[in-house]
């Protein structure tokens, strides 16, 4: 039998007293796909974020390769040939790619930049992952940005990678070029550890699954002994309802009208090209696409953060023309972004401070010329127990709470303005069964209760299940406009892909 790559022996981790890993025992072998599963908050990423050398375990020991590793740092995994992709990236955003992927190793004392973008060049083909070395971090889309970060654990010789969420980011044909690369990885002896909640992905790639619930291990099995029914119930603990949407209501008033936008995106390219739609009132409006196909620069410009090349937005036939964000954010326009921490919270501030970011300058939460810490406190106090947030306190630094938590964060904030008009992209991204089914609940409410909707989502299935309509980017432009109920998912795959059915 070969020598487990890792061995992690009842790891307990701690924070502020709170346990968020009880002894737990994990286990990597050459050769295996081991996908890890749980809610937000079971402690995935922590048990993971302690074998990159993020953490320290306050208790247990860690094998690797055989032997005993003290992990202090990330430096400490790298030398180990330990890599971690993480759900929010670690990039320099004023950085170019190579600069990126090279960043921290060794290459000498001087830099054959010429030589060092060939090779990284040849490497991201050879995986097919290509990217642009040259190209600026803070240009890229989201799913440019997480190829990086998988070059770089790939191009540092890694042989234990860890993905939380991988394919979160990534094109379906991005997807299955991943897998290809995890197998070639595996083929070599290496052993790789996916964080997932997308059981489909599990089901296909995973050899073992380990499930956590509330900080402990709940059991290690083999894919083969195991439906996707009975894995959801080891995550969450009971059976999890589906959602079902309520009867359309019956409402003609278009609340949102986009005619003939074009959008450029950090690139200086169109992006959006010459899109036309409109939403009405207690509707939700599924924009379908695969990644980078002009959604986000889309959804930017109808929040007023990024400039109209040609076209009007409207809302209740006002003109966004000439507006500023808070202007828009007056005219009653709600946006959740698909990169939580990068554009919608700031992390270093905590939860209070994040949901007044909107409402700083109302009266409410003043007491002269000063903000009302008081009054501010109690108010996310209320926000926390009513969307069900699980934190330890409210005047922690945000950036340490789960995807899920952040995301309730980001949606409770947006929700509370009670919007004419609510933008979310890629809501459920990265979120546990349980957490999932909650967003969609907050978004049918919000529909029911006669808000326009725009659902940004590349899962087809849950673009089925939410949308009254839904209209199709490809190449920026829209490709078509459908009913749920008129078409299928292998339709609106093909248009996604080329543009046409046929």
């Amino acid at each position: 039998m070969a020598e487990l790559l890792v061995s992690m022996k009842d790891i307990t981790k701690k924070f502020g007293g709170v346990p968020v890993n009880e002894h737990i025992d994990f286990q990597l072998a050459p050769g295996e796909v081991h996908a890890l599963l749980g809610e937000n908050g079971a402690g995935k990423s922590t048990l993971m974020n302690i074998l990159a050398g993020l953490y320290r375990q306050d208790a247990g020991e860690i094998i690797l390769h055989g032997k005993r590793a003290e992990l202090s740092s990330p430096r400490d995994a790298i030398n180990h040939k330990v890599g971690m992709i993480h759900q929010h990236f670690k990039l320099v955003e004023n950085l170019s790619a190579a600069e990126n992927i090279i960043l921290g190793s060794s290459q000498g004392v001087f830099l054959n930049r010429k030589k060092i973008e060939e090779k990284i060049r040849q490497f991201s083909g050879e995986y097919g992952l290509t990217i642009n070395p040259k190209d600026v971090v803070a240009h890229m889309s989201v799913g440019e940005k997480q190829r990086v970060e998988i070059l770089k654990a790939l191009y540092r010789g890694a042989d234990i990678l860890i993905l939380d969420e991988p394919t979160a980011v990534l094109t379906p044909q991005e997807t299955k070029e991943l897998f290809v690369i995890i197998k070639k990885m595996t083929e070599q002896g290496c052993g790789v550890v996916i964080i997932t909640h997308k059981m489909q992905e599990v089901m296909e790639i995973a050899d073992n699954i380990t499930v956590l619930r509330k900080g402990k291990k709940v059991g290690t099995i083999q894919k083969c002994d195991v439906s996707e029914q009975q894995l959801t119930e080891m995550m969450v603990g009971e059976h999890i309802r589906k959602i079902r949407k309520k009867e359309q209501q019956k409402d003609d008033e278009v609340v949102l009208e986009v005619e003939g936008l074009s959008v450029k995106n950090d690139k200086g390219m169109m992006a959006v090209k010459g899109a036309s739609f409109q939403v009405k009132k207690g509707e939700i409006l599924g924009v379908a696409g695969i990644s980078g196909n002009g959604q986000k620069e889309l959804a930017e410009a109808i929040a007023g953060l990024r400039n109209i090349e040609e076209g009007t937005i409207r809302i209740q036939g006002i003109g966004l023309e000439g507006k500023s964000a808070a202007d828009i954010i007056d005219l009653g326009l709600s946006y959740v972004p698909e990169d939580r921490l990068g554009m919608g919270l700031v992390g270093n501030m905590d939860i209070a401070e994040n949901l007044i970011l909107k409402d700083y300058r109302k009266k409410k939460f003043r007491k002269g010329i000063f903000i009302d810490r008081k009054r501010m406190e109690e108010h996310a106090e209320a926000v926390v127990r009513q969307f069900d947030i699980k934190v330890s306190k409210a005047n922690g630094a945000i950036r340490v709470l789960s995807g899920g938590n952040l995301q309730k964060v980001l949606l409770g904030r947006e929700i509370l303005e009670e919007p004419k008009v609510l933008i979310t992209a890629y809501p459920v991204r990265g979120l546990d069964v349980a957490t999932t089914e909650a967003v969609y609940h907050l978004l049918l409410e919000q529909r029911n209760r006669g808000c326009a909707v725009i659902f940004i989502s590349e899962d087809l299935d849950e673009i089925m299940d939410l949308s009254d309509r839904i209209i199709i980017m490809e190449g920026g432009r829209i490709a078509g406009s459908v009913s749920p109920e008129e078409t299928s998912i292998e339709e609106i795959g093909k248009l996604m892909l080329n543009g046409k059915i046929s």
